[in-house]
């Protein structure tokens, strides 16, 4: 089954998972889902990963999920920027999410981070999702 928005897919499967309130969940690997988890493992929102390789050579993710109290980590992930509508912003143009709660991943020249540290590095660039 092919899938038209691998990252949209991921974040859907973090959000199924964490309302069932599952340890862990599995996504097939890509680099843009393993740099987009770095982002959330720095960012407290997910523990960790690890790449598990299938029979037949298909890679994947399995991400484990944080809870605190028993809450999801996370309470809110959307997608920004789909592959039928990018959405691009230079630096100052940045929003802050939850009143600065939350966070903003970017895809940017010098790689994807956190909308703070593109503030910091004074680049601006594609909006891939917003997290609180």
């Amino acid at each position: 089954m092919a899938i038209n928005d691998p990252l949209g897919d991921m974040l859907t499967r973090i959000r199924n998972a964490q309302e069932r309130r599952r340890p862990k969940v599995s996504t097939p690997a890509s680099n843009l889902r393993e740099r987009v988890l770095d982002v959330l493992i720095e960012e407290g929102y997910v523990r960790g990963y690890t790449k598990i390789e299938n029979k037949g050579g298909m890679k994947e993710l399995e991400i484990e999920l944080k809870y605190n109290n028993g809450q999801p980590a996370i309470r809110e992930i959307s997608r920004v920027s789909t592959p039928g509508r990018r959405v691009y912003s230079p630096v100052r143009d940045l929003r802050t999410v939850a009143n600065g709660l939350g966070v903003s991943i970017l895809s940017t020249p010098k790689g994807v981070m956190p909308d703070w540290r593109a503030r910091e590095e004074n680049v601006g660039g594609e909006i891939l999702c917003n997290v609180f």
